[in-house]
C-alpha cells in the first residue's frame, strides 16, 4: 500500500470513478486486474489503493508514479487504451487528475 508523506516528489494520480451499484463489481474486477496483470509492471510505478463507496457509486484510485512522464506513457500503451475503452464501457465516467502531496496530517 503506498504511504503518503509529504516528501515525496513523484506523481500522484487520483481517479475517480462513476458506476451504477450493477456495475460496480465489475469494474472494481476490471481495475484490480488491470493493476495485476499490467500496471504494476510499468516502469515508475510506486503503488495504488482502490476503495469503493458504500453506495457502491464509485470508485477512488488512488497510484504514485515516480514521474509524470511514467503515468502517461503507461496510459499510451495500446493495452491500457484498450482497458480504458473496456473500463469507459462500465462506467458513467471516469476522472484522473495529477496531484502533490500539500500537507499530511
Amino acid at each position: 500500500m503506498p504511504q503518503i508523506t509529504p516528501e515525496f516528489d513523484g506523481q500522484t494520480v487520483i481517479t475517480t470513478f462513476e458506476m451504477t451499484p450493477a456495475t460496480a463489481h465489475d469494474v472494481m474486477e476490471a481495475l484490480q486486474a488491470a493493476y495485476a496483470e499490467f500496471i504494476r509492471h510499468q516502469p515508475g510505478f510506486l503503488g495504488a489503493g482502490l476503495h469503493m463507496n458504500d453506495a457502491m457509486t464509485r470508485i477512488c484510485n488512488y497510484s504514485k508514479w515516480r514521474r509524470r512522464e511514467d503515468y502517461q506513457a503507461m496510459l499510451r500503451t495500446p493495452e491500457m487504451r484498450e482497458r480504458n475503452r473496456a473500463i469507459a464501457a462500465l462506467c458513467k465516467g471516469f476522472e484522473p487528475v495529477m496531484y502533490e502531496v500539500a500537507a499530511v496530517y
